[in-house]
């Protein structure tokens, strides 16, 4: 079961972050302030499905990893105590901030500060993510 669960949950927890990522983008460029606003209103409802799945992602790879010491779960190991602390200490704050300022229609320096900050972290998150799809490939023999 863990199995199965593991890279389903993490692919799922993946493609919301990028869309997160990627709505915010599309929004700021292409859209007004009206879409910008829902966006950033929508964020943070997508948490209520985006935690539980990178908690069971996190648990799972734990408990399927056990003790084993290869590189690559070394390095999944690795990274995931900067994706997990990424995202509790800066992201979800940065989200919850550019809720509220979008709510008020406060569009300012602040603003636009924070979300600067969001979008570079949030990069960040998901280049991790992404090498530790990658890596979980490569252990399972699916790719090179």
């Amino acid at each position: 079961m863990l199995k199965t669960m593991h890279p389903i949950a993490g692919a799922l927890a993946l493609v919301l972050i990028t869309t997160f990522w990627l709505s915010t983008v599309m929004a700021e460029v292409f859209a007004g302030p009206e879409l910008v606003a829902l966006v950033k209103a929508a964020i943070p409802w997508g948490f209520l499905l985006l935690v539980p799945l990178l908690a069971l992602a996190g648990l799972s790879g734990f408990r399927l990893a056990g003790k084993m010491r290869g590189p690559l779960v070394v390095a999944k190991r690795r990274r995931m105590p900067i994706i997990a602390a990424n995202g509790i200490l800066v992201l979800i704050p940065c989200a919850l901030f550019l809720a509220s300022k979008a709510e008020a229609g406060a569009f300012d320096a602040s603003f636009y500060a924070v979300q600067a900050i969001e979008l570079v972290l949030g990069a960040v998150n998901i280049a991790l993510m992404a090498m530790n799809m990658r890596d979980g490939l490569r252990m399972k023999g699916r790719r090179r």
